[in-house]
């Protein structure tokens, strides 16, 4: 008997039952601090993107109405003081300590410390000593960045902050909704415009990359994590200064026919979603600082620019 038209294929109804059991097995986390969170209603919005400038093999698109439960998440991303209490109460040993080093931008290194580059990307060189304390190096220190967001922090490092902590990393889509402030399909947290009426909204790159960052909006690295007023909701610097880890694990595609109601992702994965772009990205070659942007990463990656910020139930 052939298929009524328009009925699901077994396939996509399996693909719908996996997704909601990954929605109701995500992690949960009541125990951590509620100083520095905000509490957001959760409820409908609408996710992704299908303008001009989505990334379409990101898969970004198409756009789909997502509700969400309530959750908390925390106004900035983690800073270096919070993660240096972490360290030295439990003697946490990131991975790029335990590697050994780790990729600094090139611009902030002096020639003697540029080591070999991945290929592809000349401005990433790796710096033995490189790590959350020493982000470019054992010749410097975070000590006079207390409140930057902290940096060369790998996936498996933030969600151990989060487990000693009493959070845990929000998932994409709470992370998409919280960057949203509230706003309907808007490019950035603020708006459609960058800088409105002039004004810079984010740390990103103004000039040529990767060769020139003009520095406009004040800042040729990372920012304090309140340097920019924040979006509706209240949350500071969502797109540009750092990328942010997610819970999720990353696929272009598994998000076309899953479940919509507190979406988790795939239940396996070789990447993991990361959500905001950073001071590094220039609309020539990285136009992530966008709400709608993602990308995939291994979960051991920690670089000069990623960081994360934290969620509870």
């Amino acid at each position: 008997m052939p298929r009524p038209c328009c009925a699901p294929t077994k396939s996509s109804l399996e693909h719908l039952a996996i997704s909601m059991k990954a929605s109701d097995e995500r992690p949960r986390a009541t125990a951590g601090s509620l100083d520095g969170m905000l509490h957001l209603e959760g409820g409908p919005f609408r996710m992704g993107s299908e303008s001009p400038e989505a990334f379409t093999a990101d898969g970004e698109g198409p756009v789909r109405r997502v509700t969400l439960s309530p959750i908390y998440i925390s106004k900035h991303a983690v800073t270096n003081r919070q993660f240096a209490a972490f360290v030295r109460k439990t003697g946490y040993r990131t991975e790029a300590v335990r590697f050994g080093w780790s990729f600094a931008f090139r611009n902030h290194l002096p020639e003697a410390l540029r080591g070999p580059s991945p290929p592809g990307t000349p401005w990433w060189v790796r710096v033995d000593g490189a790590d959350w304390a020493h982000p470019e190096g054992p010749d410097s220190s975070v000590a006079a960045r207390p409140y930057c967001p902290v940096l060369q922090v790998s996936w498996n490092d933030a969600a151990a902050y989060c487990k000693w902590a009493g959070y845990r990393l929000p998932t994409e889509a709470e992370w998409e909704y919280a960057a949203r402030g509230g706003l309907d399909q808007k490019t950035y947290p603020w708006g459609d415009e960058l800088t409105p009426a002039g004004r810079h909204m984010c740390n990103v790159w103004q000039g040529k990359f990767p060769d020139l960052d003009l520095g406009e909006d004040g800042f040729t690295s990372v920012a304090p994590v309140n340097s920019f007023d924040p979006n509706a909701f209240g949350l500071h610097n969502a797109v540009g200064n750092a990328w942010e880890w997610c819970a999720d694990f990353y696929d272009p595609s598994w998000h076309i026919g899953a479940t919509q109601f507190d979406p988790a992702g795939p239940p396996s994965g070789d990447t993991r979603v990361m959500k905001g772009g950073s001071y590094l990205c220039h609309e020539s070659y990285c136009w992530r600082y966008r709400n709608a942007a993602r990308i995939g990463t291994p979960p051991d990656t920690s670089t000069g620019h990623i960081s994360f910020r934290v969620a509870r139930d």
